[in-house]
């Protein structure tokens, strides 16, 4: 899941970082970048808050090779058939790598998900 090896990015940036913490291994969330810190990024996550203050948002180190651009986003209905391509699918606010299985019509597809085990539509 190495999209980038290098820094790329500037302070502002909102970028995706992937955690690989169990229960969350292979997902991505939403963070701005605060400081480049060349192999690392300071970044502040959208959807996280610090333990010890529920009310500030949760800042973290993480390594250059886990951050991504934010996706573009793609409409699938302009695609005839997804199945058997690696998609990402937003969950409870967190980004989710899977394979589409199947369609089940023009707007809804079911994803299998390698790291749980699982399918959901």
């Amino acid at each position: 899941m190495n999209v980038c090896s290098k820094s790329t990015f500037q302070t502002g940036d909102e970028v995706e970082v992937c955690c690989n913490a169990e229960g969350f291994l292979g997902s991505f969330w939403k963070a701005t970048i605060v400081a480049d810190m060349g192999t690392n990024y300071l970044v502040e996550y959208e959807d996280f808050v610090d333990e010890d203050n529920q009310s500030t948002p949760l800042q973290e180190t993480v390594k250059a090779k886990d951050v991504r651009p934010i996706p573009p986003v793609i409409v699938p209905s302009k695609y005839s058939s997804l199945e058997g391509y690696k998609v990402d699918v937003l969950i409870n606010d967190g980004w989710w790598v899977g394979t589409i299985s199947w369609r089940q019509d023009s707007v809804h597809y079911f994803v299998f998900f390698e790291t749980t085990g699982t399918e959901n539509a």
